[in-house]
């Protein structure tokens, strides 16, 4: 039986600070916590847990009617709710702490464990046994967050904005009756109204969350956790939520513990990373036999949710569900609060500073009527009058919708990217990929096609191709022995009748190009035994197996990184067989060898070595029943080795990576290769796929001078580069030239040009590619990693998982916003650190639990969609607020303003308002969530969240100087050209009319001067619903015109923008044409002319953005592009 060891130690080159942040940045520290206190009780001594035992049945005794008088009435302080919670949480602690402490299955050994859940090691569990089991303890699942509904009905019906609406409902109320003298049923209607929009907005709310937890969960149950099970004397492949107590289930690594498990056989070099539950981050030694009495420290024992980072184990399943150390725990922290995504503080931060500024303008017109317009016109407006208009500025001012939109629009991108199989671990993911401007990927699998095959191989005195092998019998044999037994890759028997090319082969992509020149050689034969294996790992960089044929002595056989194996060998073998000394000469050889294997054509190149010792002195006889002792020896026999052969294996880059490479570069993004690879190989294949595109590469001695000289890679501001991504808009469209590309071809020359550098600088700045190494990393100050980190295009080769998380932190560091891939446990710390962690669909079951992002289709191209998203849903959010804000804001303000001020008849009701903002507007609002990307979107540089928030001057001088004056100018010109046709009042007669605007004014009675103010108001509610059409249209693209992105046809179409305009249209005439609203509302019928008249306008209104586009695309260093949102 094969045994597999490693050191008996964690792997030591982690260096801690780097570990711990990565570990906290992911890890839920409150877990962890209650982790680490149940442990400590269940360390107590028998009077410390007595002790506790009587204080919680001293809380368990208290009164239960002052419990219930406090929920009734909550007259507790806060710091006696916290105390009371605090309480309850020690309670269920100390629970849980009892039950573990009289747990025994660690104690126990593993025939007493196969009883005691009446299991067999050979047969497993009966498909019978799993079904009783299942009924009765459930699936393995943890119960998710309780669902308090009276709270969330609190939350729905009284937070964000509702809580001003249900002060404005009150206050009609109030102006309805008592304060209304007479009554004004009008008040009544609106308080009502508002009640049936606050239950709206709940109902909303509501549906949008349902629809937003339907669709998180749909896409995390598109990841099923599997895992080996022995079942029916066979191993079957099982979904983790089908485990029951008794299940014997094996592991390896990269797999993610389902339950909690006793094991019962381990390999010597299993490693548990349990930091999820315990915080700690280094990995823990699995072992059969129990190491500590307490159940949550001994080693003999897997909690759910802890990973296997290394070896292999069997156990059986003790505790499921609930029911395991992790379920237990996590009740106790599922009542913490979400934290909100950036984009949903910067939405709460508008809303609340709109209802600000509506509280103060209201406030303001209140305090105005009692102050001048009580007395100086008396009876114009009446108390009722003026706390109706006051309230109704704060009702009518804040779109109350857009946290409401925010959720829609994340919850719309994240479907999205899932129907371009892309999963979402949750929705804050979807806006950091839009701030994401370096992406560090992994090179084999990730840039490559994962499909390795060894073309070139070298012996002693030469070399050959792999497809025209040349060597002696002998020669051949060692070669095959170590390919084929120094390998963890094995062939699919169901394809034994194919050529080994085409033969399916599971492994390491390395490994099973190995196997598969193994299988070149000749049949493989069974009856070499494998007595140990030490597997590959980044830190060592060689596998070694120690091997024996019947008969025969022990040997040994290594392959591994030829820089870490070179100074261990003494011997190589010739084409013949023959052995010579490993002479410095012949080193000097090889390692050219590599390089130019690296240079010419990209190749990975492998060492096979081997060991054999001499009949009577070999020290690995006799060791086959002491695998300790084996892998002691074995680890020392890392001398005198005989080179077998170096091997060259190239893996071909996916064919799509040199344009998606491109297309980042173009969207202001910097790809950097991470690999552990040789630096000419990665820097061979960085070329091959356009990460490096510079003529001349630095190493790390050139970075240094750059920092010791204070040269800095010329930073380009944000302005140029908004001027290159509209000029390549333009490409194809309007006829304009290509810019001439640097040498370099990677930054247009006019960058240079327009910052006046002369050539020679430019050339400087060309220089912008970077190779360096992993040993090259130790001991650089932070002046060192900002001259590296300057770079555009980086290359890292022989990286340790350490150092590629010191890589992220140190770019993280320097203000940019990291995207990591990974597909096994290495790259866990470095994509706990990143801002977005991104696993392949393929990798193992580790990286996809710790991922924000997985790739199910495993195509690294899948992140440009990903980007594309991120960016599209923050876009879509400013079109959604430019589509509300001009209308909610200065259209429907102004003419509150103008009544109290300016003495004019209100020119546009409340309701008339709320009809706007909770029905006329809904429908566009939520169709632009839904727009497609603009065709420049991965052009423009990505987003800083420190610098470019949400709304920011430019956009508020857009939505309220621009469109906002425009369509605020059309309602009055509507509203004053209705009551000149109806009266023949010019608009010189309705300013400053304040109390004059009563019986006998301009001849005409106090009933038709209303009815003229109903019917104009209603004409003014058409003109701002028409206007809005335009807008809808205007706001869709930001730079790019409407024949560009055509609303009607193509790919980027929304037809369904257009069904808006109809549901508007049967809006108005049904609150403008039916008697009942004429009476209650005061809305009037609008006459047929006014329903076509403020067309043109909105015309006028698309054709102005259509020039202030036009203007922004071709002229960028206008102030029109400059003040351009």
């Amino acid at each position: 039986m094969e045994i597999q060891v490693a050191e008996t130690q964690p792997p030591a080159g982690l260096p801690v600070k780097f570990v711990q942040h990565a570990q906290q940045s992911r890890t839920n520290l409150q877990l962890a916590a209650e982790f680490r206190t149940l442990s400590i009780q269940l360390s107590e001594g028998d009077e410390r847990r007595n002790q506790r035992l009587r204080n919680v049945q001293g809380f368990l005794k208290s009164p239960r009617w002052r419990e219930l008088f406090n929920e009734i009435i909550p007259l507790r302080s806060a710091y006696q709710q916290r105390w009371t919670d605090e309480q309850q949480r020690s309670v269920a602690l100390t629970k849980i702490a009892e039950h573990l402490r009289s747990t025994t299955h660690h104690i126990e050994t593993v025939n007493d464990t196969y009883v005691k859940f009446n299991t067999s090691p050979t047969i497993g569990l009966e498909a019978e046994a799993v079904k009783r089991r299942v009924a009765r303890d459930g699936l393995n699942v943890v119960s998710a967050r309780p669902r308090l509904v009276s709270l969330k009905l609190v939350s729905w019906f009284f937070g964000g904005f509702n809580r001003f609406l249900w002060v404005s409902m009150i206050a009609f109320w109030l102006c309805w009756q008592p304060i209304g003298n007479p009554p004004q049923t009008g008040n009544l209607a609106l308080a009502v109204v508002i009640l049936f929009v606050i239950c709206l907005q709940a109902l909303f709310s509501a549906w949008q969350e349902w629809i937003t937890s339907r669709a998180l969960d749909s896409i995390t149950n598109m990841l099923p956790a599997g895992c080996t099970v022995l079942r029916d004397g066979q191993q079957q492949k099982v979904a983790g939520v089908q485990l029951v107590a008794g299940d014997i289930v094996t592991l390896r690594a990269g797999d993610r513990v389902p339950a909690d498990m006793r094991f019962v056989s381990v390999s010597l070099d299993l490693l548990l990373d349990r930091s999820v539950l315990t915080g700690a981050a280094n990995p823990t030694i699995g072992t059969v036999n129990y190491t500590n009495e307490n159940y949550l420290e001994t080693r003999n024992m897997a909690m759910m949710g802890a990973n296997v980072t290394q070896g292999q184990c069997t156990g059986v399943v003790v505790a499921t569900g609930d029911r395991s150390v992790l379920g237990r725990v996590t009740q106790l922290t599922l009542r913490k609060k979400a934290a909100r995504t950036i984009l949903q503080i910067e939405v709460h931060r508008l809303v609340n500073g709109l209802t600000t500024v509506s509280l103060v303008v209201g406030a303001l017109f209140i305090l105005l009527w009692a102050v001048w317009l009580r007395t100086s016109y008396p009876g114009f407006m009446s108390v009722s009058d003026a706390l109706a208009n006051g309230f109704g500025v704060l009702v009518t001012f804040v779109p109350g919708s857009l946290p409401i939109s925010l959720t829609l629009a994340l919850t719309a991108i994240a479907k999205r990217m899932q129907r371009h199989n892309m999963l979402i671990k949750n929705l804050t993911t979807v806006e950091t990929l839009g701030t994401v401007n370096v992406i560090c990927c992994e090179k084999t699998g990730t840039l490559t096609q994962r499909n390795m095959a060894v073309t070139h191989i070298a012996y002693a005195d030469q070399e050959c191709l792999a497809a025209r092998l040349m060597g002696g019998p002998v020669a051949a044999a060692r070669l095959y022995e170590t390919a084929a037994l120094c390998n963890d890759a094995v062939f699919d028997p169901e394809t034994a009748h194919l050529l080994p090319a085409e033969r399916t082969v599971s492994g390491d992509a390395t490994d099973c190009a190995l196997l598969r020149l193994a299988a070149e050689i000749h049949s493989p034969a069974s009856d070499v035994v494998r007595l140990l294996t030490i597997p590959f790992s980044l830190r060592r960089r060689y596998m070694l197996t120690v091997c024996k044929q019947p008969g025969g002595q022990p040997y040994v056989l290594i392959k591994g990184a030829p820089e870490t194996l070179f100074s261990s060998c003494t011997l190589a073998q010739t084409a013949d067989g023959t052995l010579v000394p490993f002479d410095a000469a012949l080193r000097t050889r090889m390692e050219n060898t590599q390089a130019r294997w690296a240079v010419e054509s990209g190749c990975r190149a492998l060492l096979l070595c081997r060991r054999e010792f001499p009949p009577e002195d070999n020290p690995l006889t006799g060791l086959e029943d002491n695998p300790a002792q084996m892998y002691t020896v074995a680890t020392q026999s890392l001398s005198d080795l005989c080179i077998v052969g170096l091997v060259g294996m190239v893996d071909p880059p996916r064919t799509e990576i040199p344009s998606v490479v491109d297309t980042f570069r173009g969207a202001g993004i910097r790809v950097f290769m991470v690999t552990g690879d040789y630096a000419p190989t990665a820097a061979f294949v960085a070329r091959q796929c356009r990460i490096i595109t510079g003529s001349i590469i630095d190493s790390i001695e050139d970075a240094l001078d750059r920092a010791q000289n204070n040269l800095r890679n010329p930073v380009v501001d944000e302005k140029p580069l908004r001027r290159f991504a509209s000029r390549l808009s333009n490409f194809g469209n309007q006829g304009a030239p290509q810019e001439e590309l640097c040498k370099c071809r990677s930054v247009p020359a006019s960058l240079a040009l327009a910052r006046e550098e002369s050539l020679a600088e430019t050339a400087v700045g060309c220089r912008h590619s970077l190779v360096v190494s992993g040993p090259d990393l130790e001991g650089l100050r932070a002046e060192h990693w900002d001259a590296i980190c300057s770079y555009e295009e980086i290359v890292f080769a022989r990286i340790r998982p350490d150092q590629k998380l010191q890589i992220v932190e140190e770019l993280t560091a320097r203000s940019n916003y990291v995207a990591v891939t990974g597909d096994d446990v290495n790259d866990l710390p470095a994509m706990r650190a990143a801002h977005v962690g991104v696993a392949m669909g393929n990798g193992s079951e580790v990286a996809k639990e710790v991922a924000d992002m997985v790739l199910l289709d495993n195509n690294f191209s899948s992140i440009v969609t990903a980007i594309e998203c991120g960016r599209l849903v923050f876009a879509n959010l400013k079109k959604v607020i430019i589509y509300l804000l001009p209308m909610t804001n200065l259209s429907e303000i102004v003419p509150s303003m103008f009544n109290v001020v300016l003495g004019l008849p209100i020119p546009l009701s409340t309701f008339l308002m709320l009809v706007i903002n909770t029905i006329t507007d809904v429908w566009a609002s939520t169709m632009l969530i839904h727009e497609e990307p603009e065709h420049d979107i991965l052009l423009h540089p990505p987003r800083d969240p420190q610098k470019e928030s949400l709304v920011d001057l430019k956009f508020f001088i857009q939505a309220y100087g621009f469109i906002g004056v425009i369509e605020t100018v059309t309602g009055h010109f509507m509203f004053f050209l209705s009551i000149y046709l109806q009266s023949g009042i010019g608009p010189s007669s309705i300013f400053m009319a304040f109390n004059r605007w009563s019986d006998g004014y301009m001849g005409y009675s106090k009933a038709q001067l209303a009815e003229f103010v109903s019917v104009a108001g209603s004409v003014h509610f058409m003109a701002l619903v028409t206007m809005q059409w335009g807008n809808m249209f205007a706001a869709r693209t930001r730079t790019l015109s409407i024949v560009q992105q055509n609303p009607l046809w193509g790919p980027k179409c929304n037809p369904l923008l257009l069904v808006a305009i109809p549901i508007s249209v049967a809006v108005a005439l049904f609150v403008n044409e039916i008697p009942w609203f004429n009476e209650v509302f005061l809305t009037g019928r609008i006459p047929v002319e006014f329903f076509f008249l403020p067309i043109p306008f909105a015309v006028f209104l698309v054709a102005a953005e259509e020039a202030r586009k036009y203007v922004v695309r071709r002229y960028p260093t206008s102030v029109v592009a400059t003040l351009a949102w």
